[in-house]
């Protein structure tokens, strides 16, 4: 089979996994130092953590999917049937942070800034998995 054909889920599969790739790294780096961030985030954005559980369980979460972003980069064609669950995990953090900010639960621009980025991978996620679909 050419892989090179306009018809080809293959088209720009490199591409797609350099995305991938770069969205599990930079997740990574985002997330792994709030591993020791908990008592900090606590002083600077008060009220401290109530409920570690939640915090490092939410943490945990967020680092499989960075993995599964990793993983996914090696062969984004293979992994398509799972860019509906990625695109509603690129989807539901904008949803829920904008969602607080605007009923006023939500303080400081910063969490505003993550929910705006999720979307920049939603659509680049999104792409991916048009572009690498079958005609």
């Amino acid at each position: 089979m050419n892989y090179t054909s306009t018809n080809s889920p293959q088209r720009g599969a490199r591409l797609w996994r350099w995305v991938f790739l770069a969205a599990g790294v930079v997740g990574l780096a985002e997330i792994l130092p709030l591993y020791f961030s908990e008592v900090k985030l606590g002083l600077t954005d008060p009220p401290a953590v109530t409920h570690p559980e939640f915090y490092y369980g939410f943490l945990g979460v967020v680092v499989a999917w960075q993995i599964v972003f990793i993983i996914i980069s090696r062969d984004p064609v293979r992994y398509r049937p799972l860019f509906p669950a990625i695109v509603l995990e690129k989807l539901l953090y904008p949803i829920g942070a904008f969602w607080l900010y605007g009923i006023g639960r939500l303080h400081g621009g910063g969490m505003l800034i993550g929910a705006v980025i999720d979307l920049i991978w939603l659509a680049l996620f999104t792409t991916a998995w048009i572009r690498t679909g079958t005609r």
